[in-house]
């Protein structure tokens, strides 16, 4: 049943001590809605206290000296109390929700600020719907506690005023009371340690159903190409069973609370009851203070209950709470030793004797050096696994390097401020990821000041703008959810005029391998072009277009150079790359021969369509 459920590796234990001293923080922040509530549940609890008390004063006048104008009096002080303490429940109610929204948004600010500043590692590692569970489902959860802590502060009050007119009226059945009292307290505290190991499992297997849910509905696509609706069903239904047994489990323990604490409570009343009737028949105290002490017993079992259950009923809101902080406080692997602002970069960047592994069993790059000139193109080529992409990600600083310098324009790339200097990256990923909206909208992504007028200028530079007729509303159109409703070279293009609208210094390319129609990739072809002409170019390589069109090819296996050079220089030099142009870019070729036949002429025209 716990499968899946195991905690993960950035997780860490909080005593009740920290979460608690943590949440008070929030609060602080709130200082004038918080006395206001404080007031409110001050008033409530006076109201409270002194009903019985008059009451128990009023029986024993009405006995004494019968008067209906007493009795009118007494009704209306008790219909006076009713609304007045209604009235203030209502405004205590509204405020506190008030209060609890502002702390949980909050909250989930930082927790969400947290988890997108992480470095991409992270992501990599740890699977975003559940990531997504903690901002959403435990900072809900959390605002629950923090309505039982108010219950609580009010009931507290509750119970220390109880106690003095107890106390007043007989201090015999009050030590009584109080005898009976640590039992109650002692079996609510022997829960707490079962509901938070419950409580943290339940929120686990709502992040497991999260996440099922959200890998379902992004790659819903392939299950239905592959017919494979059933498949994802039949695991969303495990997970979601799995999540209805640990919550059902949770549900029980939390549930049992607090009936068997009232049920000692009933107990301790039975026995007072007794005690309490003996000392009326005996004279000890009058009826109208055995009817206050019982109202008053009554209404102290109430807070006393609370207050025993409350280490149990408050551990579902502290797990939540320690996942959240949790998030927070997880350690950035990417670490910078300053933080100065980037100038306008040049584009000169040079690996010294770098170190780059992902984990100790999987080493990337040793004692790598390489010295890239600025507003070079260089192409990266070589097999899976030689550390292409690795050496793309440490220049944007997705990545931590172990050992050596990375230097930009002859400054440590850990010295500069992150934001700041990924600012000067234009970055293409290998599928190139669209948000949802216009594609003006994703063209305007890294420069939001930029008009439509200049975007439509930089899209007519591209064939005079001649893909932008190929879209139904021009640079209107909706792409859809991730740009689902473009073809996959579209995408590419939108993410390379992305990049042309922010001209960035340094250009770092993981070129998509997929197939498009010559159309298109001649308009590929074009914006490429005019983007390694304006800056520092770094391409993971994979259409020989590409490697034709830079300066300098690096050929790279198992994170070692072992060739570079122009194009026609390392084809003519017979070595590494040679084979894998043979291998893999040759195809691309125009007059690329099959059996003996050339399709060279039939290529032609078909680009020149």
């Amino acid at each position: 049943m716990m499968m899946g459920l195991a905690s993960e590796a950035y997780d860490r234990t909080y005593s009740d001590r920290q979460l608690v001293g943590r949440l008070a923080g929030y609060f602080l922040a709130h200082r004038r809605q918080v006395l206001l509530v404080a007031g409110l549940i001050f008033a409530i609890t006076v109201f409270g206290l002194l009903d019985p008390l008059i009451a128990s004063r009023g029986l024993d006048a009405i006995r004494a000296h019968p008067s209906l104008e007493l009795a009118l009096a007494l009704f209306g002080y008790l219909l006076f109390s009713a609304f007045a303490s209604f009235g203030a429940a209502v405004a205590r109610r509204r405020f506190m929700a008030r209060l609890v929204a502002d702390v949980i948004s909050q909250m989930r600010h930082e927790a969400f600020s947290a988890s997108i500043r992480h470095d991409l590692s992270f992501f990599d590692k740890y699977q975003s719907g559940k990531i997504i569970s903690r901002i959403t489902n435990d900072t809900q959860e959390l605002s629950q506690v923090v309505l039982l802590v108010t219950d609580l502060i009010s009931q507290f009050t509750t119970l220390i005023a109880l106690l003095v007119i107890l106390f007043v009226i007989s201090w015999q059945l009050t030590l009584a009371l109080l005898v009976m009292s640590p039992f109650v307290a002692l079996f609510g505290a022997a829960f707490r340690n079962l509901a938070r190991r419950v409580t943290r499992k339940g929120f686990r297997a709502i992040a497991e159903v999260n996440q099922s849910i959200q890998e379902a509905v992004a790659g819903i696509r392939v299950s239905k190409n592959f017919r494979q609706e059933s498949a994802i069903y039949a695991a969303f239904r495990g997970v979601n069973q799995q999540s209805y047994r640990v919550n059902l489990l949770r549900g029980f323990v939390l549930a049992n609370v607090f009936p068997t604490l009232n049920a000692l409570a009933g107990v301790g009343t039975a026995l007072l009851l007794y005690l309490g009737g003996r000392a009326v028949g005996e004279g000890a105290i009058t009826i109208g203070a055995w009817y206050l002490f019982i109202l008053s017993v009554e209404r102290f079992w109430f807070p006393m209950t609370n207050i025993a259950s409350f280490y149990s009923q408050i551990q579902s809101g502290l797990s939540a709470c320690e996942r959240v902080f949790a998030l927070i406080d997880a350690e950035h692997t990417v670490r910078q030793t300053d933080s100065r602002p980037a100038p306008r970069l040049r584009g000169d960047i040079r690996f010294e004797q770098v170190n780059f592994r992902y984990n100790e069993q999987q080493q990337v790059l040793q004692d790598f050096s390489l010295h890239i000139r600025p507003g070079e193109s260089v192409a990266f080529v070589g097999h899976t696994g030689a550390g292409k992409s690795s050496i793309a990600k440490l220049i944007a600083r997705f990545y931590e390097f172990q050992d050596g310098r990375i230097l930009i324009d002859a400054q440590d790339i850990r010295s500069f401020d992150l934001t700041d200097y990924r600012r000067q990256l234009g970055i293409v990923s290998q599928t190139p990821f669209l948000f949802a909206g216009t594609v003006a909208d994703n063209i305007r992504y890294a420069r939001p000041e930029i008009s439509d007028a200049q975007i439509l200028a930089i899209a007519n530079r591209i064939g005079d703008g001649e893909w932008l007729e190929a879209l139904p509303n021009g640079l209107r159109t909706e792409v859809g959810e991730r740009g689902s409703h473009l073809s996959m070279g579209q995408r590419q293009l939108v993410a390379l005029m992305r990049v042309l609208a922010q001209a960035p210094p340094i250009f770092i390319l993981d070129e998509a391998t997929a197939s498009v129609d010559p159309f298109t990739e001649s308009q590929i072809q074009r914006a490429l072009g005019l983007i390694l002409a304006q800056s520092t170019s770094i391409l993971i390589a994979h259409r020989l277009f590409t490697v034709r069109a830079v300066d300098r090819i690096i050929a790279l296996d198992h994170g070692r150079i072992i060739e570079e050079g122009s194009h026609d220089a390392l084809l003519a030099r017979g070595g590494y790359y040679a084979t894998l142009y043979q291998t893999y870019f040759r195809h691309q070729s125009p007059d690329y021969q099959v059996e003996g036949v050339d399709y060279s002429a039939g290529k032609a025209r078909l680009m020149q369509a």
